[in-house]
């Protein structure tokens, strides 16, 4: 019997892989309302389920019996036929009789010790397949073992969190924690309450579970593998006809109901769980509820561990409350980006619809044709002019465009090589202004000075004229900073009447700006020069490239070398940029470079270009520039009226003076708008104290004693009086002047901006009481005594710090970037003795500069030995030599001769010359070599109000090409060797 029984279980086990049948498919029709609602949700049309070829689902039999499962033929076979009957009554009993699961012996209540797998995820529900991987060989032999044993159960417990673990850790973090844990480390783990499960199959390290009933651990029997002692748990008694259970139940179905009309996967849950497990019950609805769910591992767990019925389903119903909220949110997410795509498809197909019936009626071409058609037109215009070769790149490549698909990533390269090839000027030239007069006026209007470039810009203009045609050139413009190499630059080309184009290549370290990118990487471009032709659309602009003496050297070349054949007449007429691969004629381009200093420059870029040194400006031709060019800008810019400001010559000469001593005039101009701009501030306040109240009484011209407190109001015919605040800081002067006296007054007296205009006698004696407001305001003068207010304090203080400079003490000339500037060579005695001769040197100087003070220390024993044989100062003599400005790194040779004169001076104990200043290099023998920055060091010795100035005589030809204005007053003074510095800084009329 026990064997016909296990027989006819198998064989209902495979009918149950095809399809239910219709009294497990109708379990509880008519008896359990629970299941009929559930059943209706799952199969709304009546139609029986079809059973899926894998369940996921199996049930707790709470009574004593259990599903198999997907246990295989041979578990099968030893399974009985008993079945508990424990209290179970009429609908326990028909319950058992529809399920579709057939018990096993032994029965599961009879394991009371069993093997603990820790689950990191989720508990295990009864009723519930939940696959686990075991990685632990010696468990996973021990349950292979136990299985063919027919001891196929274990212990499913949820693994509890560290409390220094986050919960949000990683799965595969939380995997690799739970493999490592072992024995009683494991035990303490684990929470008390977890499942009985079946094992239905293991492949590999992947063991599938089936979970039966609760279990609660109450001791440990064993570590490795860990096995654990169990109580079998059951639900508390609990009133099947309770309303309140009864309610709570039908809410948990109505949730669900609305939940599985939302998703599909929980339609499916319920479908193949109502297969396997025969009926609904209120415990077992609270599983499945929570089961599904995606809530919190440990909700999960409440769940489990709750044997009160009712509390259970109140926990379940707030579980699939929430999943329903979520639901919710789901589908308004996914109708929201369903709605979208739908939008975007249709306008997608409509615009289609549309391209293809233009195509059809000839009212639109497809994107090649179109594109090909952009680009001939284009070329069009300069067809005739473009060279052959490139005519036939262009032809080829419109060729293989149209071969092209438009979704291919070549089509997009080939579009863009096209853009640019047929974008370029090809043998397009703007006309050229050969008027050398009209040349010469447009320079002189945008700068001041600048003879030496002014004078090889018309040198460029007339040769062009005798030719008829212009050439390209190099020219490179070499100064300070704010002399205005970058602003002449914009004038030449207005002056030629030639397209203007400006880059820089300070920093720049990338021979692909330069000569462009290859066309086979991704966002490849041309060089600066390609978009300079495209952008300006000429063939033969004016290209001005600023900071060339700052280019930069990476790892992706050399900029400088790659400049080489771009600003070399012989080779651009044939330049190829590396995306376009095609030559280009940049000849009769005009390139303007500037630099700061060309000792930076590469020698074999510099021998290509035409250097004009740009020396720094004087105090008068700054004093021109302000007003001429700066302060006519500004004002205009500051929106102020040439008769509301007056800026005296003597405020603009301290201005340059002691504020703006460096050779260019950008920070003359910064000051300048600094004072403008607080004089702009000072006129809208004044303006804004002059506008009249409605509500103010008119006062009395003729009654003074409400002039003291309160605001003056003067009436005038050619002037109106304007409102002036008693309480300013400063003491005001109210008096009343005519015309005359206010015009009569001294030019440098600062006129205050509160000043209080003149009264002038009406015309109208009726107007006399009447408060009227007028525009006009009073002219601030800007003088010496008021600077300060509007600049700070200044900046600069005489670099001249001797009048008459004691012994030891010369002046000399140094120039730098930034222009020239004087500094003093210093020597005084540290101590005498006999053999004590040294030399100490100080004031940050370099290490040619050092060479220099031991050769001017040689040269000057060599001297003073010729000269005074009988002086024995520097045998025994330790010297120190300072150059002032400490802060300030110092180097060069060009200080020699000052050097030697100062040790001299000392030794001699005479002072020089008053009103000195030398330079120049001195070899041991006592030559004087040539020196660099004439102009610079003329300039700073003007500034000292030094009158005698020695030179070597090489530097003679520098010295004449300065302008007038900048030798007027000097005595220079060219020399050959020492001596004769020596006769000139010495004379005995001087010597104290």
């Amino acid at each position: 019997m026990l064997k016909a029984l296990s027989s006819s279980c198998f064989q209902g086990r495979l009918r149950l892989s095809a399809r239910f049948p219709a009294a497990v498919v109708n379990v509880g029709e008519g008896r359990s309302p629970l299941l009929r609602v559930l059943g209706s949700l799952t199969s709304p049309r009546g139609g029986s389920p079809v059973f899926w070829r894998k369940a996921f689902f199996c049930s707790e039999r709470d009574d004593g019996s259990e599903p198999p499962g997907e246990a295989k033929a041979e578990e099968e076979s030893e399974a009985t036929a008993n079945v508990a009957a424990e209290g179970g009554g009429a609908e326990e009993a028909d319950s058992k009789a529809s399920s579709a699961i057939v018990s096993m012996n032994p029965r599961p209540e009879d394991y009371l010790s069993v093997i603990a797998l820790p689950l990191p995820h989720r508990p295990l529900f009864p009723g519930f397949y939940m696959p686990i991987y075991v990685k632990d060989p010696k468990l996973l032999a021990a349950l292979v073992e136990n299985r063919k044993r027919s001891v196929a159960y274990a212990g499913a417990f949820l693994l509890k969190d560290e409390p220094e673990i986050d919960v949000n850790v990683a799965s595969g973090e939380t995997d690799k924690s739970v493999y490592d844990l072992k024995g009683k480390e494991l035990f303490k783990r684990l929470h008390e309450v977890g499942t009985l499960a079946q094992i239905t199959s293991i492949q590999g390290d992947q063991v599938v579970l089936i979970g039966h009933r609760r279990l609660r651990i109450t001791e440990m029997v064993d570590e490795d593998p860990l096995t654990v002692k169990v109580d079998h748990l059951k639900e508390e008694a609990y009133n099947k006809d309770d309303d309140i259970i009864k309610a709570t139940a039908f809410e948990v179905i109505s949730t669900l109901r609305d939940v599985l009309k939302t998703s599909s996967l929980w339609r499916d849950h319920v479908q193949t769980y109502t297969q396997h497990i025969g009926d609904f019950n209120y415990p077992r609805l609270a599983d499945f509820g929570a089961a599904i769910s995606g809530a919190n591992k440990l909700l999960c767990q409440q769940v489990l561990e709750e044997l009160n019925v009712y509390k259970r389903l109140k926990l379940t119903l707030e579980l699939v409350k929430k999943e329903m909220e979520i639901s919710k949110i789901q589908e308004s997410i996914a109708k929201a980006i369903e709605e979208k795509v739908s939008r975007e498809q249709r306008r997608y197909l409509l615009t289609e619809q549309l391209k293809a019936i233009k195509k059809e009626l000839g009212m639109e071409k497809d994107d090649k044709t179109a594109l090909t058609a952009k680009f001939r037109e284009r070329l069009e215009p300069n067809k005739d002019r473009c060279p052959p070769n490139v005519l036939q790149v262009i032809e080829e490549e419109l060729a293989k465009l149209q071969m092209l698909e438009p979704v291919s990533s070549e089509f997009n390269v080939t579009r863009n090589y096209l853009d640019w090839l047929t974008s370029l000027p090809w043998g397009n030239y703007s006309t050229e202004n050969f008027d050398v007069h009209r040349a010469q006026k447009i320079l002189d209007e945008d700068h001041y000075g600048l003879s030496d470039v002014k004078e090889r810009i018309l040198e460029f203009i007339a040769v062009g004229k005798l030719r008829g045609a212009s050439q390209g050139k190099i020219i490179c413009l070499s100064g300070p900073p704010g002399v205005g190499k970058t602003s002449i630059g914009r004038s030449i080309a207005r002056a030629l009447d030639r397209k203007f184009y400006r880059f820089s290549v300070g920093g720049l370290a990338d021979v692909a700006e330069i000569k462009g990118h290859r066309r086979t990487y991704i966002g490849a471009m041309p060089g600066k020069m390609v978009q300079c032709l495209k952008s300006v659309g000429t063939a033969n602009p004016l290209v001005l490239i600023d900071e060339i003496d700052k280019l930069g050297r990476g790892h992706a070349g050399d900029p400088a070398s790659a400049l080489l054949e771009l600003l070399d007449p012989e080779q651009n007429i044939n330049f190829l940029d590396h995306y376009l691969d095609v030559p280009i004629d940049l000849s009769k381009v005009l390139f303007v470079c500037t630099a700061n200093v060309t000792e930076t420059i590469p020698n074999p870029l510099l021998d290509r270009m035409e250097v004009i040194s740009l020396a720094g400006y004087i105090t008068d031709e700054k004093m021109h520039i302000a007003r001429d060019y700066l302060e006519k800008t500004i004002r205009e810019a500051c929106g102020i009226k040439p008769d509301q400001v007056e800026v005296t010559d003597t405020a603009l000469l301290s201005l340059i003076e002691n504020y703006c001593r460096e050779a260019g005039v950008r920070n003359l101009q910064k000051h300048i708008e600094k004072i403008y701009r607080k004089i702009a501030l000072q006129l809208v306040r004044r303006g804004l104290s002059n506008e009249p109240e409605v509500d103010s009484p008119k006062i009395d011209p003729q009654d003074s004693s409400s002039t003291s407190e309160e605001a003056v109001e003067i009436v005038g015919d050619d002037q109106i009086g304007k409102n002036i605040d008693a309480s300013a800081s400063s003491v005001q002067a109210n008096e009343i002047v005519s015309e005359e006296t206010e015009h009569a007054t001294s030019h440098d007296a600062a006129v205050e901006s509160s000043e209080v205009p003149e009264q002038v006698a009406n015309k109208g004696t009726n107007n006399v009481g009447e408060a009227v407001s007028s525009d006009v305001v009073d002219k601030v003068v800007i003088d010496v005594s008021n600077l300060v207010d509007f600049v700070g304090k200044p900046v600069f203080h005489a670099e001249r710090i001797y009048d008459q400079t004691p012994v030891g003490v010369v002046m000399g000339l140094a120039w730098n970037a930034m222009g020239g500037s004087t500094l003093y060579i210093e020597t005084t005695l540290v101590e005498q003795g006999e053999g004590k001769c040294a030399l100490h040197l100080t004031g940050q100087l370099g290490d040619v500069m050092k060479e220099s003070a031991q050769i001017a220390h040689t040269v000057a024993r060599a001297i003073l030995l010729e000269k005074e044989p009988e002086n024995q100062f520097f045998p025994n003599s330790k010297c120190h030599l300072h150059v002032p400005a400490g802060a300030t790194p110092k180097e060069g040779p060009s200080a020699g001769c000052t050097m030697i004169t100062s040790m001299l001076s000392l030794a001699m104990n005479k002072p020089v010359k008053k009103d000195l200043a030398m330079t120049g290099e001195v070899t041991l023998t006592g030559r004087i070599l040539p020196i660099g920055g004439v102009k610079e060091k003329t300039i700073a010795a003007r500034r000292s109000n030094v009158k005698t100035i020695i030179f070597p005589s090489a530097n003679r030809r520098d010295f004449d090409e300065l302008a007038d204005n900048v030798k007027e007053g000097l005595d220079v003074h060219f020399v050959d060797n020492y001596i004769q510095i020596l006769e000139l800084a010495f004379e005995s009329k001087d010597a104290k």
